[in-house]
Parts: structure tokens; sequence; C-alpha cells
């Protein structure tokens, strides 16, 4: 197995960096950076570095906000009845005035064109500019894919927009989705070679993140939403950046799937692209606090906005390897969570289950504080489940505590693995390549590898699969269903919950449609989000998404 040094001291010193540059506030309100170019900001590597810091600070965070948006798939429901994504988004009542949107990224654009103009003319050593200069190419890649990915074609702008000085100039028409895909890819291209293989401080960009952002949008635009004509070379481009991903030679599966996730495992042989966070500071994370378990030990523990659906759990396969569907796996209904497999309790809190030192009941009877909540009005879960993946006990403390220095891991190797697999399968069908791409994930969970034989559509239901249970709750669920076409099937109707109650003695247990759980989802115009109403009346060039008039 490949292995990769931590160096904790690189680490605690871009960390330091990225805090105190987020914390400024004073300094950037007291001069404008695009004012000092040439007196301060680029003649200094300092100060150039708490620059760039302040764009790396713009990358998502997973599952760390109020209502993350995991709970916009078939995956998860927020346990609040007041949340967004279940009066606006799960209802597809989102319209150009109150969606959610990326346009703000449009801010981390500018200051990345601001970082790549001044720095290109400045007097700093030649290879720590090319370094930088690649890395805010990244990021500034990055964004685009974010508002490419929810909105489509946008405009591309790579110049310092300025309207005291160039007026009406600064609006700009939306450029084709193609156009957009393609100026992410070449980017992508372009500095890769200028990045390293491993950064010398984690943390940093490397040559790896570069080809896997390429690599995502290339499978993006190889799905159906953007090819229904299913042209086989978009499949074949993806599979093969892909490909150098993982002939790249830096990056393993680490060994377990549960604590992969954990603070001290931070930028293990897995991670490929991750936001850092520093826990007791103001960039800690949250996510216990947030998305775990309700109550715990007799007291609230978290707000609980992230409650795993039937639909998820029903996913997960039995520990023989085979789905509860199939007649062979053992899966028995009224013992439902028996003999499933290592992902299953790694993930999911369910009743019986233990969390922080006492049993989670949601059953119905007995008081529990996690019972099923039926009348959407306690805050507790409304499908019997909670959220377990990636959460350390001891940071269970309810709201936005900010304690964990956990990264967000939005790129990681066993998302290439399956990638590759889906976008191999889909060029030239179940290849011996798709089988070890998706067995080797499978191997790290104790799952038996595939059987041999499968037609391209038997492997594709696999991968979507194995896609679904491994990368769930990591924000992906939502990208899969709208570049997939699916999310029309999967969006409208009910969701689910698991109703647990005892009679006559015995445990029963019912799957029941989900308290709250109802989804709508247009298609003739929800698998683009829409352009903000605010930016079109800023620049009347922009045109909205269809049907969002």
């Amino acid at each position: 197995m490949k292995t990769r040094k931590i160096h904790y001291k690189s680490i605690i010193a871009f960390l330091i960096l990225f805090v105190g540059f987020t914390s400024c506030e004073d300094y950037l309100e007291i001069t404008p950076k695009d004012k000092i170019s040439d007196g301060v900001l680029w003649s200094d590597i300092s100060q150039t570095e708490l620059f760039i810091n302040d764009i790396y600070a713009a990358l998502p965070s997973v599952v760390n906000r109020f209502d993350p948006w995991e709970n916009w798939s078939d995956d998860a429901m927020d346990g609040i009845n007041g949340a967004t994504s279940r009066n606006v988004y799960a209802i597809a009542a989102y319209t150009p005035e109150n969606a959610e949107n990326q346009w703000g990224q449009y801010s981390n654009i500018r200051k990345c064109n601001l970082l790549i103009k001044n720095l290109s003319g400045s007097d700093l050593p030649e290879d720590w500019k090319a370094l930088r200069l690649a890395e805010v190419r990244f990021l500034r890649a990055y964004f685009y894919s974010l508002l490419w990915t929810w909105h489509g074609g946008v405009p591309i702008i790579e110049d310092v927009l300025n309207y005291s000085e160039q007026g009406d100039e600064i609006f700009r028409p939306r450029n084709s989705s193609e156009e957009t895909f393609d100026f992410i890819t070449r980017e992508c291209d372009a500095i890769a070679n200028d990045l390293p293989l491993v950064a010398k401080e984690n943390g940093r960009i490397t040559r790896g993140a570069a080809l896997t952002l390429k690599a995502w949008c290339e499978l993006f635009n190889a799905s159906p939403l953007h090819n229904p004509a299913n042209d086989k070379s978009k499949w074949t481009l993806a599979a093969s950046t892909y490909k150098e991903v993982m002939d790249l030679g830096v990056y393993d599966l680490f060994p377990n799937y549960e604590t992969l996730f954990y603070e001290e495992n931070n930028f293990n042989q897995e991670t490929i692209l991750a936001k850092p966070h520093v826990g007791g500071t103001n960039i800690g994370r949250s996510t216990e606090g947030l998305a775990g378990p309700h109550f715990s030990g007799g007291s609230q523990t978290a707000y609980g906005m992230l409650n795993p659906t039937q639909e998820i759990v029903d996913e997960y396969l039995m520990e023989n390897g085979l789905p509860i569907t199939d007649p062979e796996s053992g899966y028995d209904p009224q013992n439902p969570y028996a003999g499933r497999e290592k992902r299953f309790y790694q993930s999911i809190v369910y009743d019986g289950s233990m969390w922080n030192g006492a049993v989670f009941y949601s059953r119905l009877g007995v008081e529990s504080n996690n019972e099923l909540d039926l009348g959407i009005s306690t805050g507790g879960t409304n499908t019997g489940y909670s959220f377990r993946k990636g959460l350390k006990e001891e940071y269970a403390v309810n709201g936005n505590n900010r304690l964990s220095s956990a990264n967000s891991i939005l790129f990681r190797y066993a998302e290439v693995l399956l990638s590759y697999a889906e976008a191999q399968n889909e060029a030239a069908g179940p290849d011996a390549s798709v089988y070890d791409a998706i067995n080797e994930v499978r191997t790290r969970s104790e799952l038996p590898s595939l059987p041999e034989g499968l037609t391209q559509e038997e492997m594709r239901e696999e991968i979507r699969r194995e896609r679904r249970i491994e990368l769930a709750f990591e924000e992906r669920r939502w990208y899969d269903l709208i570049r997939w076409k699916i999310a029309e099937e999967k969006l409208n109707g009910k969701l689910h919950a698991m109703r647990i109650e005892e009679v006559d003695g015995n445990l029963t247990y019912t799957v029941i449609p989900a308290p709250g759980g109802e989804r709508m989802f247009y298609a003739d115009r929800n698998y683009y989000l829409p352009i903000p109403q605010s930016a079109i009346d800023r620049n009347s060039k922009l045109e909205q998404n269809p049907n969002y008039e």
C-alpha cells in the first residue's frame, strides 16, 4: 500500500495563515486589496500568501451548515420542519427570488483574477509564482465548476472588472454550457504540470486535484444531462483522465472506512482535495453539533439536521454482498439491521445502536427523546435514523460548536475508482478494469467481489448502488441524480421512514411515508437551478434558465 508522509509543521503553518487572514477584517477594510498591488501586497510573499489563503478559505465545507445540501437528495431529510430543504427545495417551490445559488462564487473568482493579474507581473521568485498561480487557477476553475453544475453555462470572466473604469462593459452575457465546461477543463490541463504530485504543505493543490476536477467535469458532461445522444467518446475522455489519476501512484484507499474521516487521519493517502478545519477557531467544523443525533445521554447534543431515509438504508448490502431484495441475501424485514455490511454500521445510527454512550431508541412508546417524530414537531428524526458517518462522540455538543479539526474531503480516491468504473463501463462495457476498480472499493469494506459475467446494464446498476453507499452523506448524491437525469423519478413522491413498536411483546418494523417527506421535481426546469433574480436585475444581458420566468 502506498503511504504519504504528513508534514505536521507545514499543516500548522498553513492553517495559522488560514485562520489569521480569515479573521483579519480590519486589515481588509482599511486598505482595499486592489489599491495596494505594487506597493505592498504583490511585492511581499507573506502578504500574497495571506491573500491566497483567503481564496482557499472559500472552498466549501461538507455537511457543515444548518441545512446540508444532502437534504436535497433522496438520502436524507432535515429534522427541523422550518428548514429550506423541506419547505422550498423538496417541493420544488424555488424561484429566481428564493433559490439557493452559486452566484456568490463570482466574488471568489474576482479575487482569483486579481491575484493572477498582479502576481503575473510581480518581481517575486518565478518558481514560487508559477506554483501559486497554478493553485489559484485551479481554485478559479473549481468555483466555475460549482456554477456550471448548478446553473449550466455562465459568464466566463478572466479579467478584473471595475465599474468605475469600465462602466456597463463589466456586464457580460452567459457563455454556453459547453464553453464553460471547456474553460474549466482547459484550465486544469494548463496547470497540471505546474503542480506537485505531493504538496510540501498539506492542504495545497496538487496535480491529482487538477486532474480529478477535470475528470469530474468530464464525467458530468458525459452523463445523460449533457449527453442525451450518449456520445461514447465523452465517456472515454472521462475514463482516460480518471485513469491518469490512478496511474500517478500517489493515492490509495485508507484501510479503515470509519476512521478515514477523523481529524487524526487528515490528509491520508485517500485524500485528493480537502478543506482544512481547525477546531476551537472560527474555521472549526461543527458537523457533530449540527447534523448528529438529536439527543444522547438525556440531553440535546445536536440539531439533528440530517436524518438518513429508508431509501438509503435499503441500499446498504448484506454482509454477503447481496442486496436486501435478493432472496439469497438472508435479509429479515422484521430484523432489518442484522447482518448488514460494515458501512451501514459506520454511517447510520439506528434503533438499538449506541451513540455517545447511550442506546439510541427511535421506536415508539419508550419515551425516548429520539422517538420517531410522526407530527413534525419535536426536531427529532422523521425517518427513524440519525447520521453517524465521520462523527466523533467527543464533539457531540449542540449547535455550531466549531470543535472539530476534521477535514471536509472534497475529492477522494474511492470516488476516482468508482467514477472510472462508471465511465469505462459506459464507454466499453464491463471489462476487467471496471471489475478491478469497483472490487477494490468493496474489498475495503470486506464485501465479496462482484460476480463475473454482468451485462453493461447490470454493471451500471451495481456501480450506481456502490457509489450511493460509498459516498453517502458526502454531498454527491444530488449531483448524481441531476447528471444521470433521474431526479424526476427519485424526487417525486414520498420518502420513507421506519416505524418500530412493540406488539404482543415483539418489535414490529413497518416502512411508512416519512412525515414531511414529500418530494416534487419538475423535469422541464429543475435540472438547472435558476439564475438569481438579483443578478439579472443588475445585468440585463443574463438569460434565465428555461421555465423560471
